[in-house]
């Protein structure tokens, strides 16, 4: 039996991140996984006004702070939260905002940084009989590729080649997703992603085929695991008439269509945080553990395979 443990969508949660790094010795895993939209969303930063006098302004409500003890807790709870942080001068960021490639190069460079930091925290703290896979996501910028390749004697980066998770299941990986509102930097048409899968799918042995796992970070197309809240036009959750939203199916349709065709024996998915489930498509399945990043929460699934079966479980903490 192999077990592995499966997990998505941490989006620079540090907190996320240390949990994860127990995951292998917890759940007594030989194989783990965090696939898919590695880096954070936001940058506060840190502006520093005179010795022990610095403010920020996190949600549009500013906080000041006289200690540097403070403000290291209240920086610690926002990159728990995924957020980047730097110190800065009211110059500094009046520049940033008229300079909007700026901006994108400093996030850029704050995300790296903080990817090879925990990629360094992998190599210490997770057993090294235990496989580490860590892939991006649709909402990685193409550049964090790097990072993990440059760790790849301890870190296997999964993209364009077939993974054996032991000597039984080869893997296959897409970080790509269907589009999205908004436009994130590794969306594709669905005609273009059942090009991606089949090429990947075309790289593993006929004869291991009935073996194969799909990490897939884009969800099979009308699943328990693609329901998210319907959007208006402006990006707003629309309601129902009792308050609660209206939940869609967004997933991939090229995914559904090629779990079905082919019938890979497990599919390991994420990006849709709201939608933690688990089901068959045929004789295929499928997982996504969802996503609580920004209370800290890891969110995961432990499977247990064997060549006749699948066992698996959702665990979060």
């Amino acid at each position: 039996m192999t077990r592995i443990f499966h997990s998505v969508d941490a989006h620079g949660s540090n907190l996320v991140w240390k949990k994860y790094l127990n995951a292998a010795t917890t759940y007594k895993a030989d194989v783990v996984l965090l696939c898919g939209d590695l880096t954070g969303k936001a940058i506060v930063p840190v502006v520093k006004v005179k010795e022990n006098e610095w403010f920020i302004n996190p949600f549009g409500k500013e906080e000041r702070f006289y200690s540097a003890d403070k403000l290291k807790e209240r920086l610690g709870v926002l990159e728990n939260q995924g957020y980047y942080t730097f110190e800065t001068t009211r110059e500094e960021i009046a520049d940033l905002q008229n300079n909007p490639k700026k901006v994108e190069s400093l996030f850029t460079k704050l995300m790296m940084e903080r990817l090879e930091q925990w990629l360094k925290m992998v190599e210490e703290k997770i057993p090294k009989n235990v496989k580490v896979v860590v892939m991006p996501g649709n909402d990685d910028v193409m550049e964090i590729d790097t990072v993990i390749k440059a760790h790849e004697d301890r870190i296997i980066y999964p993209l364009n080649k077939v993974v054996y998770i032991d000597d039984k299941h080869p893997t296959i990986s897409c970080e790509y997703v269907n589009p999205t509102p908004w436009e994130t930097p590794r969306e594709a048409q669905e005609h273009d992603i059942m090009l991606m899968l089949e090429r990947e799918f075309s790289r593993v042995n006929a004869n291991e085929r009935k073996y194969l796992i799909c990490n897939f970070h884009a969800p099979p197309y009308n699943t328990q695991l693609d329901l998210a809240p319907k959007l208006d036009k402006k990006l707003n959750v629309v309601t129902r008439l009792d308050g609660s939203p209206e939940m869609v199916h967004v997933g991939s349709k090229s995914v559904r269509a090629f779990i079905e065709r082919h019938e890979p024996k497990l599919g390991l998915h994420g990006h849709i945080h709201e939608a933690a489930a688990d089901q068959k498509i045929g004789k295929t399945v499928v997982v996504n553990p969802g996503s609580d990043y920004q209370a800290g929460v890891l969110r995961g699934y432990v499977v247990d395979l064997t060549a006749e079966e699948i066992k698996c479980w959702r665990v979060e903490g």
